[in-house]
């Protein structure tokens, strides 16, 4: 994601100002990055991603035994639609519910019908 993408969508916080915030103000523990506006207190998407950040600032992303990131599974790095995308699914499945004026969930798309090919007759 990029540094103007937002990151939490329920307060309309952007990456760069979560950076920021973690950059002037230290906060000591992961928790504090709410105090950036709200960011992580609506429908709990973005918490993964703040401490993504925070851990980053405090020098804990180190290599593992397989060279992975630690966070890799747990919060990837994906472009915005993505994370919208997979935000609305996180919603959608019961496990947050949007702050009152966050950005809307994406539309929901789905699979055209298939037809069956019309030089086929369909049974009498």
């Amino acid at each position: 994601m990029e540094l103007d993408d937002t990151i939490c969508f329920c307060f309309h916080i952007t990456k760069r100002k979560v950076m920021n915030f973690i950059r002037v103000h230290r906060p000591r523990v992961a928790s504090q990055v709410s105090e950036c506006g709200g960011a992580g207190t609506g429908c709990g998407w973005c918490r993964k991603y703040l401490k993504r950040y925070f851990d980053e600032s405090q020098g804990r992303m180190h290599s593992t035994s397989g060279g992975l990131d630690p966070h890799a599974e747990e919060a990837p790095e994906i472009s915005l639609e993505e994370y919208a995308t997979s935000r609305a699914a996180y919603i959608r499945a019961g496990h947050g519910k949007p702050a009152a004026g966050a950005i809307p969930l994406p539309d929901v798309t789905t699979e055209p019908t298939r037809q069956p090919p019309s030089d086929q007759q369909s049974p009498e």
